[in-house]
């Protein structure tokens, strides 16, 4: 299919599945949520979480050495989250007493050492409460860092936070490729995102292998942790929890604490109390400071505002309030921004849920076929067929009135996304509007009949590209014909840990048969984690490849500032180095494109595909909002350049190397003319 799946697509197809399931009607209204993945994805999770079969406790009991001392030996507490990607990574997760020499030392890419991990498993009730419990080892080690400021050697203490951290890569515990530096988010600690994720508050825990030591009191006259001007005091031996909310920081002794974590920098901006005035405009000053592409795209706020303001204003309930938050996203050109929940099931019934069972596509020469007819509804019963050209729609020419369409689930990053939408969303009306059509039949004339579109969205639902919602996220084969390796990645988001397996297994399987080249397609990938595609680009490069930076707003600058680590790829375990090839389409979208574009480097792998990727490559895992009424919105607020500050992939996409004309024969599913081309630059 050549048709789109977009985010928004996939909130209505759920929703509408969800109420056919339990018999509602299709105008039923039901919650859903504006979705994409912190690094940088665009399709929704299927994952729910489920209570575990046993509970934790949140008291054990306690050792009479450790009731008569105090001593901290098991850490409780809660993991709140308004972040809709928490879950994403929940059931290969783990509470980590994280090691905070990579703070300490202020290092980025410092690597939790193995023998520091002390893990703790979390619970998920059925509320979705995230609980958790992590018990202390007698003597932790962890790395132990200096930091009395009395310019003499010492033992030196170890510090830790408590972190939440999905597993993704290799066994039980983290490495490098899990991540590294310290916790911004889901953490005991707060830390600040305008001054490089500086800790400025929470709770740490210290170990002092004797009484000897001593710890900072306070931040100092430079308002920073672990620095030369930093007030210190004693410290008893073992444990101590160290609270840097209170000044000086309380430093105490407690068997077993409660510690709820704190959700941090992925934290969802809540204006769901205000009046519909007051959010709108809250909302307008976040994106008009926080939205990452205002000067590539053109927006200017002020008019925005100008023009949908008053409408905010006006508005009497959810629905005045919905149309005037969706007409603004669809007034920036960004696949990335989007509106969800409150109204917006009802108000799609009433302007797009009628259809006439017929899906379309526009082939490369301009021509506009059926490629779908479905059964008992109009267009079967006016006679129009499988490979049908449509000719004219309301009396003009049907690429004339594809060109007025407004797809519903905008806005588009680039114009061959919105145009293969701008097809889909030609035949779905208002329930009952009437149109009339001119179409040519196989080997028939031309014969023009009248319609009145009927309430239905299966026509809609075979409009867009889709997979089996049961198959695994990366299947692989060795092609018959040609020997060639194909593996097929349907999303960077979901169960990393199950795709980092399988993902680990292909490759290993592609460089022990020795297979002459591989074809990867990535012709349906809604995108999710950045991490995880430049994880698994790495088995592709036997060097270290500078991608590009990320810049995101600093409210201490008022600016956007560049990232200091780069956005990279790393060499993994495993290299294979045959020719690759790549397929890829408007459906390949985000951190899908991250992938692709990773792999294009110093010519890694060709491109082939009948059209270019989204071209929606922002970050929007700080750009979540919540609005009255349930609405709920996104946009990104992060963009990646090149080291010279060179924006990519956004408004443009990965372009095919080799384009691939859109024919009957592909349209119609007959030859899949892309991957064919695939196997045929390898034999050439």
């Amino acid at each position: 299919m050549n048709q789109r799946r977009t985010f928004f697509a996939v909130i209505v197809v759920a929703l509408v599945l969800s109420l056919q399931a339990l018999g509602c009607q299709l105008a039923t209204p039901a919650p859903t949520s504006t979705l994409s993945p912190t690094d940088t994805p665009t399709s929704t999770p299927t994952h729910t979480p489920q209570p575990t079969a046993t509970p934790i406790p949140t008291l054990v009991p306690t050792p009479i050495s450790l009731l008569d001392t105090g001593e901290p030996y098991l850490i409780t507490g809660e993991i709140p989250y308004t972040s809709p990607f928490f879950i994403w990574g929940v059931r290969d997760a783990f509470v980590l007493l994280e090691d905070q020499a990579g703070f300490v030392n202020r290092d980025l890419e410092f690597t939790f050492p193995v023998s520091s991990q002390v893990l703790g498993p979390i619970e998920i009730d059925k509320d979705e409460t995230v609980t958790y419990r992590l018990l202390l080892p007698a003597i932790p080690q962890g790395t132990y860092v200096d930091v009395d400021n009395d310019g003499a050697e010492d033992a030196g203490v170890q510090v830790f936070a408590v972190a939440y951290w999905p597993n993704v890569w290799g066994d039980t515990f983290l490495e490098e490729r899990d991540g590294t530096g310290w916790s911004s988010a889901d953490a005991s600690t707060v830390t600040d995102a305008d001054r490089e994720y500086e800790i400025t508050g929470g709770v740490l825990i210290m170990w002092a292998p004797d009484d000897q030591q001593a710890f900072p009191t306070g931040f100092g006259d430079d308002g920073m942790l672990f620095t030369t001007d930093d007030p210190v005091a004693p410290i008893p031996a073992g444990y101590n929890i160290v609270n840097l909310d209170e000044e000086p920081f309380r430093v105490y002794k407690e068997a077993q604490p409660k510690i709820d974590l704190l959700e941090g920098e992925s934290a969802v901006a809540d204006y769901s109390d205000m009046d519909y005035d007051e959010a709108f405009d809250a909302l307008l000053e976040q994106m008009s400071k926080e939205y990452a592409f205002t000067e590539e795209k053109g927006i200017d706020w002020d008019a925005l505002y100008d023009e949908f303001a008053p409408r905010a204003a006006s508005a009497r309930n959810a629905e005045d309030f919905y149309l005037v938050v969706r007409d603004l996203t669809w007034a920036i050109p960004d696949g990335h921004i989007g509106i969800g929940g409150g109204p917006m099931l009802r108000l799609f019934y009433d302007e797009r849920a009628g259809g006439f069972g017929l899906v379309l596509a526009e082939l490369s020469d301009g021509r506009v076929i059926v490629t779908q007819v479905l059964p008992d509804l109009p267009a079967e019963r006016a006679g129009i067929q499988v490979g049908a050209e449509i000719v004219r729609w309301n009396g003009v020419p049907v690429s004339e009135a594809i060109d007025g369409v407004i797809p519903y689930f905008g806005p588009f990053s680039t114009e061959h996304t919105k145009r293969l939408e701008q097809v889909v969303f030609l035949t779905h009306l208002p329930p009952g509007e009437e149109v009339t059509v001119a179409f040519r039949n196989p080997g028939a004339g031309t014969r023009e009949i009248a319609m009145v579109a009927e309430p239905e969205i299966d026509s809609l639902l075979a409009a867009w590209a889709s997979y089996d919602e049961l198959a695994l996220p990366i299947e692989g084969e060795v092609l018959d014909e040609s020997g060639l390796g194909y593996i097929k990645i349907t999303t960077f988001s979901g169960n990393y840990k199950v795709m980092t397996d399988l993902w680990t297994h292909y490759m290993e399987e592609i460089i022990d048969l020795d297979v002459p080249g591989l074809i990867i397609d990535l012709r349906i990938n809604g995108g999710g984690s950045g991490n995880l595609a430049n994880d698994f680009a790495g088995y592709f490069f036997d060097e270290e490849i500078t991608l590009a930076y990320w810049w995101e707003y600093s409210a201490l600058t008022e600016d956007f500032e560049k990232q200091e680590i780069p956005e990279r790829i790393e060499p993994a375990p495993l290299y294979y180095d045959g020719p690759v090839v790549l397929l890829v389409g408007p459906d390949c979208v985000s951190a899908c494109e991250g992938f692709a574009y990773a792999m294009t480097q110093k010519g890694r792998a060709q491109v082939v595909g009948h059209f270019p990727t989204a071209g929606a490559y922002g970050g929007v895992g700080r750009g979540q909002v919540t609005l009255p009424d349930g609405i709920e919105l996104q946009f990104p607020t992060t963009r990646s350049t090149t080291p010279d500050g060179k924006v990519i992939i956004e408004g443009v996409g990965i372009v095919p190397d080799i384009a691939v004309p859109v024919t009957e024969e592909s349209a119609l599913g007959v030859r899949d003319m892309v991957l064919e081309a695939a196997v045929e630059t390898f034999l050439e």
